[in-house]
């Protein structure tokens, strides 16, 4: 944070604040690009989201490559030649005034949310580990990056991503290594490879046509292009970050850099969670990974009951470490007897634990209902806290705090300085000099960094913290994303067909959404077809009208 506000304090003009006066280079783009991506959330629920459900949660980022090709091809030459300092001001060129304000205001309000959030995650992790209450926690790291932020603008954002990154790889690659020399010694990483995927836990490509099953080849492809291109594409928190670049190249290197690194960065980031899953299959593990589950149990008539199911998992884990040791033995002999009925064996096992944590979920919820039950986002820090040595657990806090505040400031700088460029400087009437825009950017910046710290304050765990952000991107992205399709390609809709298009696909998706008629990720494909769909219908209707 010192080094953030040092390094670039004092900023003369909007060119310096909002774009850091174009300097970035390629690795800085793209390191900046994918730290904004990679929240506290990414190192908190991926690893869980694996201990739980396997690889399979990787399909949602093949559409990642895909994306950076389009937009480098498309979005940042258009952007770049325009000179704009947000992707929202391209639409008023485009089309006008009222679909530029309207096109910002659905970012601001998805991206709003979407920051409080990613104060919320950490915010939970030191709640965990040091006992601090939850409110503390959010005020204490929302003003720390308020504090950058405010100060230094684009670049401090983009100077401090670059050492967080930094952390983040060292912390995550030293926790792999060691939870796998926590292994028994006859267990080696092929092994323990096979025994995760006698769980069902290494099956990472699912090409099934099944609407109710959220990750799939095809959600990743499609689902996720959509997603993907609207989130870097028109979304200011990425945007922002190359539109800083030196030039068109250096901007597209960065992207394209981003692409071929994230995609093997959250498979590696899964692939933690899977060798924790191995861990846990030769050592005791909670029955619910929720420190807080477990006090309120305690505390409540249920108490023999839940320690009932705690022995049963015991017994399960005893069954479980011996039948993984005996399936490793025989792992590389796949057409025997032996293998087959210990392969089986190891299965059913898992299913039996997966049942018994099913059953303390509906007990915790019995003694409290307020608890929350679902411990995804508390596996990975379960597992630091109680069996890393000192100094790791240090760093992998700091990797977690350095990926929330990374991704925070990100969001903070971005919703600043759509609000100050999209909104306030255009409804300005009176002419103000640039130094009266970079105070306003600074207000703006302080103003969104206590909303997101109320944000956080009023959160709640939901499903699984990752999909959360997802699910409220996917519910606005699909959208601003068809206007940005239709601003580029589709020429002849005006702004008035645009515009109404707009809302009633707003309405629309939000009313799916509410419904759960499709999975999260189908909404970026809807939200972009209808909006498109309905803009060129109009916009034929209105010409048949002057004709």
């Amino acid at each position: 944070m010192a080094y953030g506000a040092y390094k670039t304090k004092g900023s003369k003009n909007v060119q310096d604040y909002i774009k850091g006066n174009n300097e970035a280079q390629w690795w800085t783009i793209g390191l900046s690009v994918m730290a904004t991506q990679a929240s506290a959330i990414t190192f908190l629920s991926t690893p869980g989201q694996a201990f739980h459900s396997g690889m399979g949660f990787v399909q949602f980022y093949f559409g990642l490559p895909i994306a950076m090709v389009i937009i480098c091809l498309v979005f940042i030459p258009i952007y770049h030649r325009l000179k704009v300092y947000t992707a929202y001001e391209y639409l008023e060129s485009r089309f006008d005034q009222k679909t530029r304000t309207l096109t910002a205001i659905l970012f601001l309000v998805q991206r709003g949310l979407a920051a409080g959030i990613t104060i919320f995650a950490p915010a939970i992790i030191l709640s965990a580990v040091l006992g601090w209450d939850l409110l503390t926690l959010n005020i204490i790291i929302g003003v720390l990056v308020i504090i950058y932020t405010v100060s230094g603008g684009t670049k401090a954002v983009s100077i401090t991503q670059k050492q967080q990154m930094a952390v983040i790889f060292a912390g995550m690659f030293a926790a792999f290594f060691i939870i796998v020399s926590k292994l028994p010694e006859d267990i080696t990483f092929t092994k323990a490879l096979d025994i995760a995927g006698a769980s069902g836990k290494m099956e990472i490509l699912d090409f099934s046509f099944d609407l109710s099953n959220r990750y799939t080849i095809w959600t990743g492809f499609l689902g996720g292009t959509f997603l993907m291109l609207s989130y870097f594409g028109t979304d200011q928190s990425q945007v922002q970050r190359y539109l800083s670049g030196r030039s068109v190249r250096e901007s597209q290197l960065g992207l394209l850099f981003n692409g071929l690194l994230k995609v093997p960065m959250q498979f590696f980031i899964l692939l933690v969670g899977v060798m924790v899953f191995v861990f846990y299959q030769f050592n005791a593990s909670p029955i619910n990974f929720n420190p807080a589950a477990h006090e309120a149990v305690q505390n409540s008539e249920y108490v023999q009951e839940y320690t009932a199911l705690e022995n049963q998992l015991k017994t399960i884990q005893a069954e479980q470490n011996i039948t993984s040791l005996a399936y490793a033995e025989v792992s590389d002999q796949t057409s025997s007897e032996d293998y087959k009925a210990l392969k089986s064996q190891l299965a059913q096992l898992n299913k039996e634990e997966v049942a018994v944590r099913e059953k303390a979920k509906t007990i915790i919820t019995s003694a409290d209902a307020t608890i929350e039950t679902n411990d995804k986002d508390y596996v990975f820090i379960n597992f630091i806290l109680n069996n890393l040595p000192r100094g790791l657990i240090g760093l992998l806090l700091a990797v977690i705090l350095s990926a929330a505040m990374s991704s925070t400031a990100s969001e903070l700088n971005a919703l600043a300085s759509t609000t100050a460029m999209d909104l306030y400087k255009r409804n300005v009437t009176t002419e103000k000099n640039d130094m009266h825009f970079v105070k306003a950017s600074k207000w703006f910046t302080l103003g969104w960094g206590v909303l997101a710290i109320l944000v956080a304050c009023v959160a709640n765990l939901f499903d699984n913290l990752i999909q959360l952000v997802n699910i409220i991107g996917s519910i606005f992205y699909g959208n601003i994303l068809g206007i940005f399709l239709l601003a580029f390609f589709v020429k002849y809709v005006k702004s008035k067909a645009t515009f109404v298009a707009a809302i009633l696909t707003q309405a629309i998706i939000v009313f799916v959404w509410y419904m759960d008629y499709l999975p999260y990720l189908w909404l970026n494909v809807l939200g972009c077809g209808i909006v498109m769909a309905i803009a060129i219908l109009l916009q034929t209707t209105f010409k048949a009208k002057e004709h």
